[in-house]
């Protein structure tokens, strides 16, 4: 009986098996064993392509060279990217089912075709002939952009060692298979050798690859935590399903930040960029309505206005409701806490709903001021003062506090024609704003409510 390829590894201990147990024979561990090739038979199944082997060579004797990008053609994605796709760099995308992860990935691959780059677009999860309708839908049907339907990976390899594009898309990595794998495609042991794979094929014919990943029921990607250290950079392409709206972020980038987004409107012809999404956030804004204020957000380099909305109303029951949308929850529950202790709302017995109007979703504590006066004007039932912008970070005993770049964000605002920020006065310190805008100091939250409402 032939010698098997594979062999079982515990992920706790490595105790090596040849068989499959419930229970690690080493540490006794229970379900850590997970199929793997052996050391051997991964060095016979490479393609003839990536079989060479490297020679080191000092630091000193390796060329300098400039970082060369790409540019996709849509200059969200660049920025998000970091200034361009980085060739021979290995991306991945992650998302909800249905949330455009693939009209994206075909929108890119039309862009780069039509700059005269090659593109090999390899689906796993459609066949050619669905894949044409949706190209033709959204227009995506330039020559340069090839189409594999296929779900073996040694098959696509020896695909690309043939037609050798600069741009890769495997879609999607759960759907990828190796046939020295006895494993089922989208498990541990399958997903970790397809991404192995496809690394060494993207450095070493420095092809720029995007594979797009599944997510999990709790938004995490499915599969290995291994596979977002393997590769260069991960984005989360997000969004409601009843919303139009979509934005991509980056939360790894070997090649630039990792704080940058990129905000696209869903249409029937595919994905469009949003060139200003601060004017569209606001659009639907109601003015001298309580509980609504405006909020400067910055997200990487770019500033963004946003509505934040807040109800309050009485409970009918011992515990009241607290719910944000949007916000982080602890950090509207703490700005509320803040509010009973400093100003004496009396907030304990009444539902309080929080919400980023628009889909977003924020972090960031520069928008407390904002959250805090919105809770405070629905609370009081007294719309805030109209034109104003609340920039600023509050603190438990009640201050606000500094944020960073406070420049963008002011500019942002009077761009759109807002009259008046409100900021912490620690951020000023002796600097004035001098454009059209007033700029007004705050030190505490009591004496921004004074000037709010």
């Amino acid at each position: 009986m032939p010698k098997s390829n594979t062999q079982y590894v515990c992920q706790s201990c490595g105790h090596v098996s040849a068989k499959w147990a419930g229970r690690c024979g080493g540490c006794g561990e229970w379900n850590t064993y997970v199929e793997e090739l052996r050391p051997s038979a991964k060095v016979a199944s490479l393609p003839s392509g990536l079989a060479n082997a490297a020679v080191p060579r000092r630091i000193p004797d390796i060329p300098s060279q400039l970082e060369t990008r790409v540019a996709t053609g849509f200059p969200e994605c660049d920025r998000v990217l970091g200034g361009g796709v980085v060739p021979g760099s290995l991306v991945l995308v992650g998302g909800d089912p249905g949330i455009g992860k693939s009209t994206l990935l075909l929108q890119l691959s039309h862009t780069m075709a039509g700059r005269g780059h090659t593109v090999l677009y390899v689906s796993g999860e459609e066949s050619a002939n669905q894949l044409k309708l949706r190209a033709e839908r959204i227009e995506a049907t330039n020559e340069n952009l090839l189409v594999l339907a296929e779900t073996d990976l040694d098959v696509t390899v020896r695909a690309v060692e043939q037609v050798r594009p600069g741009f890769l898309v495997i879609d999607s990595i759960q759907t990828m298979y190796r046939s020295g794998l006895t494993s089922a495609p989208g498990s541990v042991a399958q997903v970790r050798e397809c991404t192995s794979l496809l690394l060494r094929v993207a450095k070493q014919f420095n092809i720029a690859t995007f594979i797009v990943g599944h997510v999990t029921k709790d938004g995490s990607l499915a599969g290995p935590r291994l596979l977002e250290h393997m590769v260069d950079a991960v984005l989360y392409f997000e969004g409601e399903r009843h919303q139009a709206f979509r934005v991509l972020r980056a939360v790894k980038n070997r090649f630039g930040s990792t704080n940058e987004l990129a905000i696209f409107e869903m249409k029937n012809e595919g994905l469009q960029e949003v060139v200003n999404p601060s004017e569209m956030f606001l659009s639907e804004r109601a003015l001298q309505s309580p509980g609504s204020a405006v909020v400067a957000a910055l997200e990487g380099s770019r500033p963004l206005l946003l509505e934040v909305q807040a109800l309050v109303a009485s409970s009918s029951f011992g515990t009241p409701r607290r719910m944000s949308t949007g916000a982080d929850h602890n950090r509207v529950s703490l700005v509320m806490a803040v509010l009973e202790k400093r100003l004496g709302l009396q907030l304990q017995s009444s539902d309080a709903y929080v919400n980023v109007a628009g889909g977003m979703r924020v972090d960031e504590p520069a928008i407390d001021l904002g959250v805090a006066l919105a809770v405070a004007s629905s609370f009081r039932d007294r719309p805030l003062a109209a034109g104003d912008v609340y920039i600023g970070e509050v603190g438990l005993t009640g201050e606000v506090r500094s944020v960073s770049r406070l420049e963008q964000r002011i500019r942002e605002a009077e761009k759109l024609g807002f009259a008046r920020c409100l900021v912490p006065t620690h951020s000023l310190g002796g600097w004035k704003y001098n454009g059209r805008i007033e700029v007004k100091g705050v030190a505490s939250i009591q004496e921004a409510l004074q000037l709010a409402l």
